[in-house]
């Protein structure tokens, strides 16, 4: 039986439509590996990501690399998918001609078709597509629910919809992906159900925009519902949002937040900048005034909300007064977490095309520490006021001496984790009431003080 490795770069978003080509490759008789160490495998896909450049320079060198181990015969076959051959497929194709196959955001299934004749003769099912290829439901061809789960067993990434119709200045991410495309809500629902028999307990709905979900389906904002129903699946302990926009958000998503206890209370909101001439530069379609009323609504209808936030600097024609304002509302807002980069060109963008990248490169670097030493320190401040409290957590893994988890208010893998010394056995995938007791600028350290957390 042929192997087959997955690199899977970029966001969540990419490693779901890893997770579901994995699946169904495995449901066609194929065995898959993902990211390992030293990839093994006869035949290597690599899914990239386009979204900026050191995404596309990592995305090119792991394509290079593979080619050169396919030369000297050290793999069988290459296959690239995802977000840089969806943008670029020409200039790659014609560029590295060691890669066998070259597939986009929407058509990577048809990848299989491309693959050695399956084990005992098998003939290839593809499920027919609902709707733009990061469905999960697959209802011909008898192969059922088709995932392979990189991940713990006791997380998952839903991605709910594909696309963004927001078009801000500096982003390609329309560009790669077109139009929202939302999933139907049932399609989720079973997804979840599905997930939640297999022993998933948290789930992370993610998608390039979640506000819009359901408006090109339904004629109107779903997200709330499609939460609130998936908050009724029994054996769903956390739910937890990512990537929304502040621009006509859904005001009936929080008291579903407020209200039921497993949605977490955890938003992940890019705000961008704060300073009105750079908002409107930016193409958000929301004002100075109006982003401090939407932080100020999240924190009074949601007590104890963490909000995780996105910020730019180096914009085109960002002067000191904008940064300085963008500092104000730093130390304003003081957000549980929060991520900066600094303003690069993206190929056929508005910013590109119609803006000079007039900051320069130290000068971006500069206000880019500035930002980041502002929030290290609330940050800091943030995590020490655990101290003392008993967060409800969940075990990830073991490292060395110390179990690794997270409470309601991180995030796999970009948020605080807790560490609890492994001085008794914990059970990954369970929850444990951990009493913090020390804290670390991004981290937190507990004790077990109850053995089994209740919801």
């Amino acid at each position: 039986m042929k192997t087959i490795d997955f690199i899977s770069l970029g966001c969540s978003k990419n490693l779901v439509d890893s997770e579901m080509l994995m699946g169904l490759m495995e449901a066609n008789g194929y065995r898959c590996t993902h990211d390992s160490d030293d990839p093994q495998g006869e035949i290597v896909v690599v899914n990239t990501c386009g979204f900026i450049n050191d995404a596309k320079e990592e995305s090119i060198n792991t394509i290079l690399e593979f080619a050169q181990a396919k030369t000297e015969g050290r793999i069988e076959r290459l296959y690239v998918m995802g977000c840089l051959s969806e943008r670029y497929l020409a200039d790659l194709e014609a560029e590295i001609p060691e890669v066998d196959g070259w597939y986009g955001k929407f058509n990577y299934k048809e990848l299989l078709k491309a693959l050695p004749s399956p084990p005992e003769g098998r003939d290839v099912k593809i499920p027919v597509s609902a709707t733009t290829g990061n469905q999960t439901s697959l209802p011909s061809g008898g192969l059922g629910w088709a995932r392979h789960l990189t991940t713990p067993r006791h997380y998952a990434y839903i991605k709910i919809s594909e696309g963004c119709d927001r078009h801000c200045a500096y982003c390609a991410i329309p560009l790669i992906t077109g139009r929202h495309q939302s999933r139907p809500m049932e399609e989720i629902l079973d997804e979840v159900r599905h997930l939640v028999k297999g022993g998933t307990k948290e789930f992370q709905v993610i998608a390039q925009e979640l506000t819009y979900y359901g408006l090109d389906l339904y004629g109107e904002q779903k997200i709330a519902e499609l939460i609130d129903r998936m908050a009724d699946i029994e054996g769903v302990e956390w739910i937890r949002l990512h990537y929304a926009y502040p621009t006509y958000f859904p005001w009936e998503l929080l008291d579903v937040m407020r209200r039921r206890k497993n949605v977490c209370k955890y938003l992940d909101i890019a705000l961008q900048h704060i300073s009105d001439h750079m908002l409107e530069r930016m193409k958000r379609h929301i004002t100075k005034q109006e982003t401090y009323d939407l932080v100020e609504r999240l924190r009074r209808e949601v007590p104890g909300i963490h909000l995780r936030t996105t910020l730019m600097v180096g914009f085109p024609g960002e002067t000191d007064d904008d940064f300085n304002e963008l500092i104000a509302f730093t130390k304003w807002a003081r957000f549980e977490r929060m991520g900066a980069f600094a303003y690069s060109e993206e190929d056929g963008t508005y910013s590109a095309e119609h803006y000079k990248d007039d900051v320069a490169d130290d000068v971006k670097k500069a206000r880019l520490d500035r930002l980041m030493r502002v929030q290290q320190n609330i940050s800091a401040e943030i995590e020490a006021a655990k101290i003392g409290q008993t967060l409800r957590t969940i075990i990830d893994r073991r490292e060395g001496a110390y179990f690794v988890g997270r409470s309601e208010f991180c995030s796999p893998e970009v948020d605080p984790e807790v560490l609890i010394p492994a001085d008794e056995p914990l059970e990954i995938g369970q929850f444990y009431d951990v009493r913090i007791t020390d804290a670390e600028e991004f981290d937190l350290y507990g004790e077990v003080v109850k053995v089994k957390s209740e919801k």
